[in-house]
């Protein structure tokens, strides 16, 4: 095998590969024992005619594509060696001369890595990111504490409030024509929910117990249902409940109930406290992003559009995940927001530009600084994962042992030389 790169512009190399006329006949004979069953020769069962009887019958080059398939991965993966290239996309294929008994001859063009020009990286200033927390963010949280413990308590004396729980039954008209999934029965609503058409809610205000009420609404343009979308509505609407919720006193009783703690300045301190460890933690991940971002801003990368698009596609599975999670998918997440995939892509272009660019810039400085990760630290990472996630030791390492542990690095090596870079930077 022989390997010449015979053109480098930009991002983009072209590679010429020689291989010998012996190793792709080899090539040829595994590709006819792959696929001689896709054959059917009169006189031989499916699977079992000649390789040489094909080839009379179907062509010379009947199994070249599948040889060519074969035998060009491995002296690829050499050449991509030897002129240490990484690529981030599959190669582009053109066969220059391929036959029986000669040599093959194929240019691969491939998109690499782009060359990374570093900013001084060691002494960046930025300025220091701090919180402290105040009397109002302990008596919101003591608030979350106090509407978590609040009961539902039914109401028969008064008409709805904001922030009630109603249990309605409602139609649905535009002009006399009562549309379609515009009717229900017993639907419980949180008055102040958003959860209806803009105007729903607060019309309901004031309405009273066992009574009909009509409400106007226009519909959203930009509606999902075309024939509703833009149209003025009437709901006919019954309240059949309400319930209000109760709070509790803030006192040493409820600290009791609530908590391991016997008075309410007990239970003030140790949310205070948790506060402050949040508050450390928030501020020295967002020192981080700041000396990252710093450096960023003073690196100059020619970034391949396949390196965004491939972000792009990771951001979009991310999304589609966290949709899912909520009981939608992308699909509708278009429908309801009028977008198309086109649009969404676009809209997450910037940000995986510059996700792309962070990752490269932390890892030219990794390379600069030959940081590299032992065995210690995979094995410490994966008693902290299964920590954090309650469970073994031993489901950890098979999640990631697929790839040898390449992923696990490549995040140990990312925090490694961001410490790095934090210690060295200067903070004012």
């Amino acid at each position: 095998m022989k390997a010449e790169m015979i053109k480098k512009e930009g991002n983009q190399v072209v590679l010429k590969l020689t291989i010998d006329a012996e190793t792709f006949e080899k090539g040829i004979q595994k590709a006819y024992i792959k696929e001689r069953g896709k054959y059917n020769l009169p006189g031989f069962r499916k699977g079992k005619a000649p390789q040489q009887l094909i080839e009379k019958n179907y062509g010379e080059g009947v199994f070249f594509e599948e040889a060519i398939n074969v035998v060009v991965p491995e002296p690829y993966a050499a050449a991509l060696d030897q002129f240490s290239l990484e690529p981030v996309d599959r190669p582009d294929l053109d066969i220059e001369d391929v036959g029986k008994g000669k040599e093959l001859v194929v240019t691969a063009t491939v998109t690499v890595k782009p060359e990374v020009t570093l900013g001084e990286y060691a002494g960046v200033e930025i300025e220091k990111v701090s919180y402290e927390v105040t009397d109002v963010e302990v008596d919101a949280e003591l608030e979350k504490s106090r509407d978590m413990n609040a009961r539902m308590v039914t109401v028969e004396d008064r008409p709805v409030q904001d922030g009630d729980t109603l249990t309605i039954d409602y139609k649905g008209f535009v002009g006399d024509h009562q549309f379609e999934g515009g009717t229900a029965e017993n639907q419980t609503l949180i008055i102040g929910s958003n959860r209806f058409i803009p105007g729903f809610e607060e019309q309901l205000v004031g309405a009273p117990l066992k009574e009909e009420v009509t409400v106007a609404v226009t519909f959203p343009e930009e509606y999902h249902s075309d024939e509703l979308a833009g149209k003025e509505a009437k709901f006919i609407v019954n309240v059949n409940g309400i319930k209000a919720k109760e709070m509790p006193v803030l006192d040493d009783e409820f600290a009791k109930d609530s908590s391991e703690f016997d008075t309410l300045d007990e239970l003030k301190a140790d949310i205070r406290k948790r506060l402050e460890e949040t508050s450390v933690t928030k501020a020295k991940n967002e020192q981080r992003d700041k000396v990252v971002t710093a450096l960023v801003d003073k690196t100059e990368i020619d970034i391949p559009q396949v390196m965004v698009e491939s972000e792009i596609n990771d951001m979009l599975r991310d999304f589609d995940y966290q949709l899912r999670y909520q009981g939608l998918d992308i699909e509708k997440y278009l429908q309801f927001s009028g977008s198309t995939i086109q649009d969404l892509r676009a809209q997450m272009q910037e940000d995986a530009v510059r996700r792309v660019k962070t990752s490269l810039t932390v890892e030219a400085v990794c390379k600069a600084e030959g940081i590299q990760v032992s065995d210690e630290e995979v094995e410490s990472e994966l008693q902290r994962l299964a920590e954090s996630q309650k469970t073994t030791v031993d489901k950890i390492r098979k999640s990631f042992a697929k790839d040898n542990y390449a992923y696990l690095k490549d995040i140990i090596l990312s925090k490694k030389t961001v410490d790095l870079l934090v210690e060295k930077a200067v903070i004012k």
